[in-house]
């Protein structure tokens, strides 16, 4: 299609805030990047999909980096023949909008929409081949409302349940916090003092997909390893024996069966070597004690302010309190242990309870010591005799038990089957598998999220909302001048009537874990506005996704969780396929140093360099700066691609974020780089328009032009195979090799050397369309004025006999230093390479009046003559 608006004398220049705004308009107007909500027949379909962003306020150039990798996917895939299905949405809810509600007094939904218009500004502006037809945002009622279906209909398949469970309750906030949340024992937001609640929460049963989730992993060929390691740790699966303590002088009101002690361990074979029960704080041995000792109490206390995290206990002194009850060794029953509350022990795991060996755990052997408990040797390591004894390391390794009975000699396997047996003999034991993984609590206590559809009856009980009640939408006429959530304080919004029986009750005020709506938003992209959760043609079409892409601090949660939802929305008929995405790349960061003057951070824009100090623009007063990490708004270190694209051009920012090093690793934004990138962008226009303005060559072509031939079919399949390997950097390094190469033949008179040229320029138009869409169709409409849009034309092939190597150049070297090169056809004969390199000027001059001692030839790459005086 003729471009008339752009058929004017060749400018010297690309007028990008022009030009990229026209561009974009013409994708729109012909729908290039929208898809059916069933894949097309006839072509292969490909889902390519970014983490959808928190709507924040306004992105910053490590978003940009994110959507560009996933937009360089989709737009080469698309020129691949596929049908690619590309979209972007809000991962809306969140206690930041109604942190800012209570703030700036704005509604949670006003905050959250005006921020989402101006990061959508920003997307498009950015140019990405995104279908903006399919945008969804979380706390939207049509979202949302489906999400509540899905939960009724878990609830249903038995994957729901409603249980107490102790949380981290925030006095101040009235709120329930996640552990991350506890800092030194207090709110993170009120600084109050947490304190330790039972609550009525309502859980997904995910640990009922524990084994198939870990399973699963195996088969993700396309995901990092250290991702699946990281879920295969958190899913947490061990084998080992479950072991029923019977307790020694229990307090009055114990019962003596329903108070047995039950330990989990993995290390049944190191029962010889037991010195000591421990208990978590908040085991329900551990508070029956609590009510009747104070001292036992305050400990406790003491231990919920450190946190409960795992990284928070393992981090913490270890602290014990001894409880005063003992335990009989099963194996060795004259042996009497004590039962101490320790603080590094996790309710999470196992039953709360361990048997603590300090030979065979170095946790155990510093409480041990720590507290003068006995330290039996039980493990020999390899090449110790029985005269070993422990020191201040316990043993980890492979090692043979001795001081252990009838374990004795046995190697640590043999020595667990042999123990396992031996409690199964007794009755107090048998061989169990344990999961780390936990049911997924989603109870928040706020307001801005997916209400819980649940109404409580006095008769009936928890009762689910009747599906033609829903969505049940969040009130709009909330306050936020009191603490807690203020579905609680609305006069009205909570009381409803009973589905089944009519009478007077209330709705769930609680609301969704956020995780909750980004466990499925990639199956609801497929038919956005469906009246069901999904339609099953269009999702069975289109997923799994085959390109998933976001940061690796979502490795865990986010990914387990959407794994656990598509295997629960199979089990409730909406979808077909059991695990979510196909392929997995975890970007790096991208960095910036930090400024700060005294307590307060500076965004980059306020500093400025004056000789060697980085000053403050207003001031001039020289600022601290800190170390280039991570942009963060806390720490005011990122930079708006906004003020990029309005000085360079989105392009520019697009070619920056992929040049500058492989995208798994960190990259670090610098005003230099991103000149440089601005500067090939117009460099390239220059050289391109140049190709352009001369007439159409024929097909004319003598060495030169073949070279410039060949350059360009290597360019392409190097291209190609980069991009297939996901490493834009790479195709960005080819990219201006073959720039160099064109620009080389522009100043060259030779004959045949223009229809090459124009090969070469309308390889490059095509080369750089995923990463410079814009720039990529002007140059296009500059050679090819009525041709196609670049974002309609398949990708270049490279033809095979222009990708044959016809000749190699090689070093030529005197005494080891380089005299000249020398081009010759691949794998020459000695003979003739040897001949040919003793004429090449500068080597002949070097040679003369020498005697050449040695010919050192190594085909294809070098030639070194050593010589000595005649």
């Amino acid at each position: 299609m003729s471009d008339k608006a752009a058929s004017q004398p060749i400018q010297t220049q690309f007028d990008f805030q022009e030009r990229e705004l026209y561009w974009q308009k013409r994708w729109e107007e012909k729908s290039v990047f929208e898809v059916p909500d069933v894949p097309p027949k006839g072509r292969p379909k490909y889902y390519v999909l970014e983490m959808f962003p928190y709507p924040s306020g306004q992105l910053h150039v490590g978003h940009v980096r994110n959507y560009a990798l996933g937009d360089v996917v989709a737009r080469y895939k698309r020129a691949q023949g596929f049908s690619v299905l590309h979209p972007m949405g809000w991962d809306a809810f969140g206690l930041p909008a109604e942190n800012a509600a209570r703030e700036r007094g704005v509604h949670p939904g006003e905050w959250t929409m005006q921020n989402i218009a101006a990061m959508r500004k920003t997307l498009q502006r950015l140019g990405f081949s995104l279908d903006w037809s399919r945008e969804i945002a979380t706390c939207q009622p049509q979202y949302y409302g489906k999400q509540q279906k899905l939960f009724l209909d878990m609830l249903k398949a038995g994957l729901v349940e409603r249980r107490d469970a102790s949380v981290n309750w925030d006095p101040v906030d009235e709120t329930v916090l996640a552990n991350e949340q506890v800092v030194d024992g207090r709110g993170w937001r009120s600084g109050a003092l947490i304190e330790k609640k039972t609550l009525s929460q309502w859980f997904l049963k995910i640990s009922d997909y524990a084994e198939p989730l870990l399973e699963g992993l195996q088969k993700l060929d396309r995901w990092p390893d250290r991702v699946k390691i990281m879920q295969e740790r958190w899913i947490g699966r061990s084998e080992g024996a479950k072991i029923r303590f019977a307790l020694h002088n229990p307090p009055k009101g114990f019962d003596a069966d329903q108070d047995s002690l039950e330990v989990f361990t993995t290390r049944p074979d190191t029962l010889f070597g037991m010195s000591f029960i421990g208990i978590a704080a908040d085991h329900p041995l551990a508070a029956k004690l609590a009510h009747e000792n104070p001292k036992l109490a305050e400990f406790i206390e003491e231990c919920r302010r450190l946190g409960t995290s795992e990284e928070a206990l393992n981090k913490a002194e270890k602290r014990g309190f001894d409880t005063g009850l003992t335990v009989a060794n099963p194996f060795r029953p004259e042996q009497i242990v004590p039962v101490w509350i320790a603080n590094f022990v996790l309710t999470e795991y196992g039953t709360g309870a361990i048997f603590g060996c300090p030979c065979g755990d170095q946790r155990d052997l510093d409480f041990a010591r720590k507290y003068g408990l006995e330290t039996p040797s039980i493990l020999l390591p390899a090449g110790e005799d029985a005269s070993f004894q422990l020191g201040n390391k316990a043993v980890t390794g492979e090692a043979t038990l001795y001081n252990s009975g009838f374990l004795s000699g046995k190697n640590t396997q043999d020595a667990k089957k042999a123990a396992i047996e031996r409690l199964e003999a007794l009755g107090i034991g048998q061989k169990v598998t344990n999961w780390r993984l936990r049911d997924w609590g989603v109870s928040r206590q706020r307001y801005w999220g997916c209400p819980i559809p649940i109404i409580y009856c006095d008769d009936c009980g928890a009762v689910g909302v009747p599906e033609d009640q829903l969505p049940v939408t969040l009130p709009t006429d909330v306050t936020f001048d009191r603490p807690g959530n203020p579905l609680d304080h609305h006069p009205s919004w909570k009381h409803v009537s009973c589905p089944h029986c009519g009478k007077a009750a209330r709705r769930e005020t609680d609301t969704f874990d956020t995780f909750v709506d980004s466990s499925w938003y990639f199956a609801r992209f497929t038919s956005p506005h469906s009246s069901a959760p999904t339609e099953l043609d269009a999702a069975n079409g289109w997923l799994a996704v085959d390109q998933y892409i976001g940061g690796i601090e979502h490795a865990i949660l986010h990914l387990l969780y959407a794994r656990f939802f598509t295997r629960a929305m199979h089990k409730t008929g909406h979808l077909n396929v059991d695990e979510p995405f196909n392929g997995l790349f975890t970007q790096g960061m991208v960095t910036h140093e930090s400024y700060r003057d005294g307590q307060q951070w500076l965004y980059p824009e306020e500093v400025e360099r004056r000789g060697e100090q980085i000053v403050r623009k207003d001031t001039g007063q020289a600022v601290t700066v800190g170390r280039s990490e991570k942009m963060s708004k806390s720490k005011r270190n990122t930079v708006s691609p906004v003020d990029i694209i309005e000085q360079y051009g989105a392009d520019t920012a697009r070619w920056f974020v992929l040049s500058d090093s492989p995208p798994e690793r960190d990259m670090e934004w610098t005003a230099a780089g991103v000149t440089a990138a601005g500067r090939f962008m117009q460099r390239l226009y220059r050289l391109i328009a140049s190709v352009a303005a001369q007439d159409k060559p024929d097909a004319t072509h003598g060495k030169a032009g073949e070279d410039l031939r060949r350059a360009t079919h290597r360019t392409i399949a190097a291209v190609t195979e980069a991009l297939d390997g996901f490493s834009p950097n790479v195709a960005v390094a080819r990219i201006h090799e073959l720039t160099s190469a064109l620009a080389e033949a522009e100043k060259t008179q030779a004959d045949g050397l223009a229809a090459a040229r124009r090969e070469a320029a309308l390889a490059l138009a095509m080369l750089i369309s995923p990463m410079m869409p814009h720039l990529a169709e002007e140059l296009m409409n500059l050679l090819e004025p009525d041709g196609a849009m670049v974002a309609e034309r398949p990708w270049p092939k490279a033809e095979k006999e222009w990708l044959a190597v016809n000749e190699v150049t090689l070093a030529v070297q005197v005494l080891g230093k380089l005299r000249g090169t020398i081009t010759c056809p691949p794998d020459a004969p000695k003979e003739a390479v040897l001949a040919q390199a003793k004429a090449e000027p500068n080597v002949a001059k070097a040679l003369e009046g020498k005697k050449i001692v040695k010919e050192i030839h190594v085909p294809n790459r070098i030639v070194n003559f050593v010589v000595a005086p005649k």
